[in-house]
């Protein structure tokens, strides 16, 4: 038998008796004559992390952007397709010249609290949206002002043209604009929000919340999904469940277990050591989620960092074969080296500068470490212990860092701790960090605008805090060229240009894996990582 955690263990229990219980109580109903309404359906999911922070405008991290699609709608969905399609937006005009915008929003729209939706709270939401995501502030930078012509009806207006309006109200990840009532998006900026009240499909039960354990949410009974049918984040979000449980089982075992024994009905990020034998499991299907990046996340505040040529050092000691490897992910869901700093195979393509690095050189890097003036300082690596793939990118960083001669400082923590401390400006010494690994998918790595690293200019709020003034230029450039042969040739240089100074890392490109038990119909819709529970039904 498998020894399960403490934790994992005593949510299993819970679940396997609320079954249990269920089955007693219908095996002792006594018949009746009358049909009885139906029980309600439920569907439970082993979430990728622990939910710590509840406010998709306060952080890049998935399982609350996960979070924010369950309780709150958007202007604009991108469809299956990668096109914008409106959502709460019932219709929209603009002027021949792009710089006049109108926005309607669809009638009867109300808060999961029974307010109805106004121009106040979508202007009130778009600004707090302004405040973190690079995206916005580039449209701040056309000229962008926003205005209420009715409660129905807002405007937007812009002094230059920007081709990507509809992209960026519909952008899917990295803070997505998420409506919210204007009192709560309102309050400070500089917190995670602590209210929730939702214009989305699902509410959350607050008083079934059980840290580090469950996040419950029930079906929202003033939602209207619209009448198309979904696809993507778009469409209709008509959802099948009354209810739906999110479950942190750190454990790899329990929750695969969980999941065989029909405990749970779908594991969201399917460890990538559990691919192989579950894919031939009758009972259970393996889908394909979202291709996926490993990145290196430096601290470029505080020495050694701050230095281009130290960064320069790590990027050319990176093998991504052996991050990949070491990962544990089959190699048909593997890339044996992806040149590029954005996604290989995504709508922007570049591998100026990145074939170079196509072989490691491990010589070169300790020589090119200590021409760039290091001298053995301590570097703070940040390792989380619950996610299995974060945790091995972590420990193939340190095994990287340290062949190069860097004096690696392992603080080993759960991942929404890792979220949490890298927010941080301190010092390394004082509580702060040198380094942390994560991943990203398509939405967050895919053009110089939606890189969840290499979109944000100098004085941004992301972990990192990456300037440099040549790429910001070459961003805003890429932005406003409309000719797509000098588009690319910009394009090109700012890849090459990343890869003189090393912003982030790429370690590698990959496929990442869900698993749902078979009678859980409609994930074969799924797309881009999102878990799009809408689509699902039993």
């Amino acid at each position: 038998m498998t020894k399960r955690s403490t934790l994992a263990a005593r949510a299993v229990r819970c679940l396997t008796a609320a079954a249990l219980g269920s089955a007693l109580v219908a095996t002792l109903a006594p018949a009746t004559a009358f049909a009885e309404p139906a029980p309600p359906t439920t569907l439970r999911m082993v979430a990728q992390a622990d939910l710590k922070i509840l406010d998709p405008t306060f952080t890049t991290a998935y399982i609350t952007r996960n979070f924010g699609y369950m309780v709150y709608d958007t202007l604009f969905g991108m469809n299956s397709k990668g096109v914008p399609e409106p959502q709460m937006v019932g219709k929209y005009e603009k002027s021949p010249d792009g710089l006049k915008w109108s926005f309607t929003l669809r009638p009867g729209l109300k808060f999961s609290d029974g307010t109805p939706v106004t121009t106040a709270d979508v202007l009130a939401s778009i600004h707090r949206w302004e405040s973190h995501d690079t995206t916005a502030r580039l449209m701040t930078e056309a000229g962008a002002q926003w205005a209420a012509k009715d409660p129905q009806t807002f405007t937007l207006t812009l002094k230059q043209p920007f081709g990507m309006v509809l992209d960026a109200l519909a952008k899917p990840s990295s803070f997505p604009l998420m409506i919210m009532p204007a009192r709560v998006a309102n309050e400070p900026t500089t917190a995670p929000l602590k209210d929730v009240i939702g214009s989305g499909p699902f509410m959350f039960k607050r008083d079934e919340r059980v840290p580090d354990s469950k996040v419950v949410f029930v079906k929202n009974p003033y939602y209207v999904p619209r009448s198309e049918p979904a696809d993507g984040l778009a469409g209709g979000k008509k959802v099948s469940f009354d209810r739906m449980e999110w479950l942190y089982l750190p454990d790899a075992n329990s929750a695969v277990d969980a999941l065989k024994n029909n405990e749970v009905d779908y594991i969201e990020q399917l460890p990538p050591d559990y691919i192989t034998s579950l894919r031939s499991d009758p009972n259970i299907k393996v889908g394909a989620a979202s291709t996926y990046q490993g990145w290196i996340i430096m601290n470029q505040l505080y020495p050694p960092f701050n230095n281009p040529k130290i960064r320069h050092a790590l990027l050319e000691a990176v093998n991504q074969q052996e991050f990949m490897a070491g990962m544990g992910y089959p190699a048909d869901m593997t890339m044996k080296f992806c040149p590029s700093f954005f996604i290989c195979g995504g709508s922007v393509a570049s591998t100026a500068g990145g074939e170079a690095y196509a072989k490691t050189d491990l010589a070169k890097a300790k020589q090119d470490l200590i021409a760039a003036g290091y001298k053995g300082e301590k570097v703070t690596l940040l390792v989380p212990s619950d996610v299995t793939y974060l945790n091995a990118e972590a420990l193939m960083a340190a095994q990287t860092m340290k062949s190069i001669g860097m004096n690696v400082d392992m603080q080993t923590m759960d991942w929404a701790s890792i979220g949490a401390r890298r927010a941080r400006r301190d010092p390394p010494q004082s509580g702060g960090w040198n380094v942390y690994v994560t991943v990203a998918g398509r939405f967050d790595a895919d053009t110089p605008i939606t890189h969840a690293i290499l979109s944000a200019p100098c004085g941004n709020n992301l972990p990192g805090w990456v300037c440099d003034k040549q790429l910001d230029d070459l961003r805003a450039a890429w932005v406003r060229e409309t000719d797509p042969a000098k588009r690319q040739a910009i394009l090109d240089q700012f890849q090459t240009r990343a890869y003189e100074v090393a912003p982030m890392i790429n370690t590698g490109q990959y496929t990442t894996a869900y698993a749902v038990r078979k009678d859980v119909k409609g994930s074969s819709k799924f797309w881009g990582g999102l878990p799009l529970v809408w689509m699902l039904h039993k």
